[in-house]
Protein backbone atom coordinates (compact mmCIF):
# COMPACT_ATOMS: atom_id res chain seq x y z
CA UNK A 1 0.00 0.00 0.00
CA UNK A 2 1.13 3.66 -0.39
CA UNK A 3 2.80 5.17 2.22
CA UNK A 4 1.33 7.19 4.35
CA UNK A 5 3.10 10.22 6.08
CA UNK A 6 -0.46 10.89 8.27
CA UNK A 7 0.38 6.94 10.29
CA UNK A 8 3.91 7.69 10.63
CA UNK A 9 4.18 10.77 12.24
CA UNK A 10 0.51 10.23 13.85
CA UNK A 11 1.79 6.68 15.69
CA UNK A 12 5.10 8.49 16.63
CA UNK A 13 3.85 11.52 17.95
CA UNK A 14 1.73 9.43 20.32
CA UNK A 15 4.63 7.09 21.36
CA UNK A 16 6.41 10.21 22.08
CA UNK A 17 3.18 11.81 24.37
CA UNK A 18 2.48 8.69 26.30
CA UNK A 19 6.29 7.98 27.02
CA UNK A 20 6.88 11.80 28.05
CA UNK A 21 3.40 11.50 30.17
CA UNK A 22 4.17 8.42 32.11
CA UNK A 23 8.02 9.48 32.65
CA UNK A 24 6.17 12.51 34.52
CA UNK A 25 3.92 10.63 36.46
CA UNK A 26 7.03 8.59 37.54
CA UNK A 27 8.84 11.40 38.59
CA UNK A 28 6.30 12.60 40.58
CA UNK A 29 4.22 9.11 41.78
CA UNK A 30 7.41 6.93 42.63
CA UNK A 31 10.69 8.91 43.27
CA UNK A 32 12.02 8.05 46.60
CA UNK A 33 9.50 5.29 47.05
CA UNK A 34 9.57 1.93 47.61
CA UNK A 35 8.50 -0.32 44.60
CA UNK A 36 4.81 -0.65 43.61
CA UNK A 37 3.69 -3.96 42.78
CA UNK A 38 1.33 -4.34 39.56
CA UNK A 39 1.15 -7.58 38.81
CA UNK A 40 2.54 -9.78 41.93
CA UNK A 41 6.58 -9.87 41.67
CA UNK A 42 6.28 -10.17 37.56
CA UNK A 43 5.51 -6.34 36.98
CA UNK A 44 6.49 -3.53 39.48
CA UNK A 45 7.23 0.45 39.27
CA UNK A 46 10.12 1.79 40.35
CA UNK A 47 11.75 5.48 39.42
CA UNK A 48 15.35 4.83 37.91
CA UNK A 49 17.80 7.29 36.29
CA UNK A 50 19.08 6.09 33.61
CA UNK A 51 22.05 7.94 31.80
CA UNK A 52 23.54 5.06 29.29
CA UNK A 53 21.06 3.55 26.67
CA UNK A 54 18.60 1.56 26.47
CA UNK A 55 17.18 -1.05 29.45
CA UNK A 56 20.09 0.38 31.86
CA UNK A 57 23.51 -0.84 29.05
CA UNK A 58 25.96 1.26 29.96
CA UNK A 59 25.30 3.64 32.57
CA UNK A 60 27.59 5.72 33.80
CA UNK A 61 30.00 5.80 30.84
CA UNK A 62 30.55 9.06 29.60
CA UNK A 63 29.54 9.18 26.38
CA UNK A 64 26.76 11.50 24.21
CA UNK A 65 24.58 8.43 23.88
CA UNK A 66 21.88 10.87 22.13
CA UNK A 67 23.44 9.99 19.28
CA UNK A 68 22.01 6.53 18.83
CA UNK A 69 18.81 8.22 18.92
CA UNK A 70 19.59 10.52 16.21
CA UNK A 71 20.81 7.82 14.17
CA UNK A 72 17.49 5.92 14.47
CA UNK A 73 15.46 8.79 13.68
CA UNK A 74 17.40 9.42 10.34
CA UNK A 75 17.72 5.80 9.29
CA UNK A 76 13.63 5.89 9.83
CA UNK A 77 13.70 8.57 7.34
CA UNK A 78 15.91 6.92 5.27
CA UNK A 79 13.81 4.14 4.56
CA UNK A 80 11.00 5.97 4.39
CA UNK A 81 11.75 7.86 1.47
CA UNK A 82 13.23 4.90 -0.20
CA UNK A 83 10.29 3.06 -0.68
CA UNK A 84 6.99 4.97 -1.87
CA UNK A 85 5.20 1.54 -1.12
CA UNK A 86 4.89 0.05 2.32
CA UNK A 87 2.98 -2.60 3.60
CA UNK A 88 0.98 -1.11 6.81
CA UNK A 89 2.94 -3.19 9.33
CA UNK A 90 6.33 -1.41 7.92
CA UNK A 91 4.64 1.55 8.02
CA UNK A 92 4.09 0.67 11.97
CA UNK A 93 7.56 -0.60 12.78
CA UNK A 94 8.94 2.73 11.47
CA UNK A 95 6.62 4.81 13.20
CA UNK A 96 7.23 3.18 16.77
CA UNK A 97 11.00 3.45 16.24
CA UNK A 98 10.73 6.98 15.41
CA UNK A 99 8.61 7.70 18.53
CA UNK A 100 10.70 5.97 21.07
CA UNK A 101 13.51 7.50 19.50
CA UNK A 102 12.41 11.01 19.93
CA UNK A 103 10.88 10.15 23.52
CA UNK A 104 14.15 9.43 24.54
CA UNK A 105 16.04 11.85 22.91
CA UNK A 106 13.99 14.45 24.57
CA UNK A 107 14.96 13.33 28.05
CA UNK A 108 18.89 13.37 26.95
CA UNK A 109 18.85 16.44 25.56
CA UNK A 110 16.68 18.02 28.54
CA UNK A 111 18.12 16.39 31.57
CA UNK A 112 20.77 14.29 30.58
CA UNK A 113 19.77 11.35 31.72
CA UNK A 114 16.36 8.69 31.24
CA UNK A 115 13.45 7.77 33.44
CA UNK A 116 13.15 4.31 33.58
CA UNK A 117 10.32 2.71 35.99
CA UNK A 118 8.94 -0.26 34.63
CA UNK A 119 10.66 -3.75 35.87
CA UNK A 120 10.42 -7.27 35.08
CA UNK A 121 10.96 -10.01 37.25
CA UNK A 122 10.76 -13.78 37.33
CA UNK A 123 11.84 -16.48 40.09
CA UNK A 124 14.14 -13.55 41.41
CA UNK A 125 15.59 -12.76 37.90
CA UNK A 126 14.61 -8.93 37.04
CA UNK A 127 15.08 -7.50 33.64
CA UNK A 128 16.76 -4.67 33.22
CA UNK A 129 14.29 -1.61 34.52
CA UNK A 130 12.87 0.23 31.08
CA UNK A 131 10.13 3.12 29.71
CA UNK A 132 7.18 3.43 27.43
CA UNK A 133 9.91 4.95 24.76
CA UNK A 134 12.07 1.45 24.99
CA UNK A 135 9.17 -0.68 24.51
CA UNK A 136 7.91 1.23 21.38
CA UNK A 137 11.77 1.12 20.06
CA UNK A 138 11.92 -2.82 21.00
CA UNK A 139 8.69 -3.61 19.21
CA UNK A 140 8.98 -1.55 16.60
CA UNK A 141 12.60 -3.49 15.49
CA UNK A 142 11.29 -6.81 16.15
CA UNK A 143 8.69 -6.19 13.69
CA UNK A 144 10.67 -4.61 11.65
CA UNK A 145 13.21 -8.23 11.54
CA UNK A 146 10.12 -9.85 10.93
CA UNK A 147 8.25 -8.08 7.95
CA UNK A 148 11.01 -6.36 5.98
CA UNK A 149 12.16 -9.33 4.49
CA UNK A 150 9.42 -10.74 2.82
CA UNK A 151 9.16 -8.93 0.00
CA UNK A 152 5.91 -9.23 -2.28
CA UNK A 153 6.52 -10.92 -5.19
CA UNK A 154 5.27 -10.44 -8.27
CA UNK A 155 2.86 -12.96 -9.90
CA UNK A 156 3.01 -15.06 -13.73
CA UNK A 157 -0.64 -12.78 -14.29
CA UNK A 158 0.61 -9.71 -12.90
CA UNK A 159 3.85 -10.04 -15.17
CA UNK A 160 1.62 -11.57 -18.27
CA UNK A 161 -1.10 -7.98 -17.81
CA UNK A 162 1.88 -6.03 -18.96
CA UNK A 163 2.73 -8.24 -21.86
CA UNK A 164 2.63 -6.59 -25.40
CA UNK A 165 -0.59 -8.14 -27.49
CA UNK A 166 0.01 -9.53 -31.14
CA UNK A 167 -2.30 -6.81 -32.32
CA UNK A 168 0.36 -4.07 -30.49
CA UNK A 169 3.61 -6.25 -32.24
CA UNK A 170 1.96 -6.79 -35.73
CA UNK A 171 -0.19 -3.78 -36.27
CA UNK A 172 -2.99 -6.10 -37.57
CA UNK A 173 -6.37 -6.72 -35.58
CA UNK A 174 -6.61 -10.20 -34.62
CA UNK A 175 -9.37 -12.49 -35.62
CA UNK A 176 -11.98 -13.75 -32.83
CA UNK A 177 -11.83 -17.22 -34.62
CA UNK A 178 -8.15 -17.97 -34.41
CA UNK A 179 -7.80 -16.05 -30.87
CA UNK A 180 -8.64 -19.61 -29.08
CA UNK A 181 -6.22 -21.94 -31.41
CA UNK A 182 -3.61 -23.06 -29.58
CA UNK A 183 -1.06 -22.62 -32.93
CA UNK A 184 1.00 -19.05 -32.28
CA UNK A 185 1.09 -18.34 -36.09
CA UNK A 186 -2.21 -18.91 -36.36
CA UNK A 187 -3.40 -16.39 -33.70
CA UNK A 188 -1.96 -13.38 -34.66
CA UNK A 189 -3.12 -14.17 -38.22
CA UNK A 190 -5.16 -11.53 -40.38
CA UNK A 191 -8.03 -13.39 -41.89
CA UNK A 192 -8.87 -11.48 -45.59
CA UNK A 193 -12.44 -10.48 -46.60
CA UNK A 194 -14.69 -12.74 -48.64
CA UNK A 195 -14.45 -12.83 -51.96
CA UNK A 196 -17.94 -11.68 -53.32
CA UNK A 197 -18.35 -13.26 -56.87
CA UNK A 198 -21.26 -11.15 -58.06
CA UNK A 199 -19.18 -8.44 -57.98
CA UNK A 200 -16.36 -9.83 -59.88
CA UNK A 201 -18.91 -10.82 -62.68
CA UNK A 202 -20.10 -7.66 -62.85
CA UNK A 203 -16.53 -5.96 -63.04
CA UNK A 204 -16.24 -8.51 -65.76
CA UNK A 205 -18.88 -7.39 -67.51
CA UNK A 206 -17.55 -3.82 -67.76
CA UNK A 207 -14.55 -4.27 -68.50
CA UNK A 208 -16.15 -5.99 -71.93
CA UNK A 209 -17.47 -5.25 -75.10
CA UNK A 210 -20.62 -4.26 -73.88
CA UNK A 211 -23.90 -5.33 -72.86
CA UNK A 212 -26.05 -8.13 -74.18
CA UNK A 213 -25.02 -12.00 -74.66
CA UNK A 214 -22.28 -11.54 -77.20
CA UNK A 215 -18.84 -12.43 -76.66
CA UNK A 216 -16.68 -10.07 -75.43
CA UNK A 217 -14.20 -10.52 -78.39
CA UNK A 218 -16.52 -10.25 -81.18
CA UNK A 219 -20.05 -11.00 -82.76
CA UNK A 220 -20.51 -14.85 -82.57
CA UNK A 221 -20.69 -16.44 -85.88
CA UNK A 222 -23.59 -16.81 -87.43
CA UNK A 223 -24.96 -13.10 -86.29
CA UNK A 224 -24.48 -9.72 -87.63
CA UNK A 225 -23.10 -7.04 -86.27
CA UNK A 226 -26.06 -6.12 -84.23
CA UNK A 227 -26.22 -9.74 -82.75
CA UNK A 228 -28.79 -11.01 -85.31
CA UNK A 229 -29.44 -13.36 -87.33
CA UNK A 230 -27.51 -13.27 -91.45
CA UNK A 231 -30.31 -13.33 -94.47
Amino acid sequence: MKRSPALLFGVAFAAVLVDQWTKHWATDNLAFRDPVNVIGDLVRFTYTRNSGIAFGMFAGKSFPFYIFSVVAAVAVFWLWSRHPKLPLARQWSLALILGGAIGNLIDRVRNGEVVDFILLSWRSHEFPVFNVADMCVTCGVILFALVWTHEPRETPQAALAGAPTDEALTGAPSDPVLQGTSDPVLAGTAVPAPVNEESLGQDAGAGGAGHGSGSPLGPVAGEGPEHGPLP
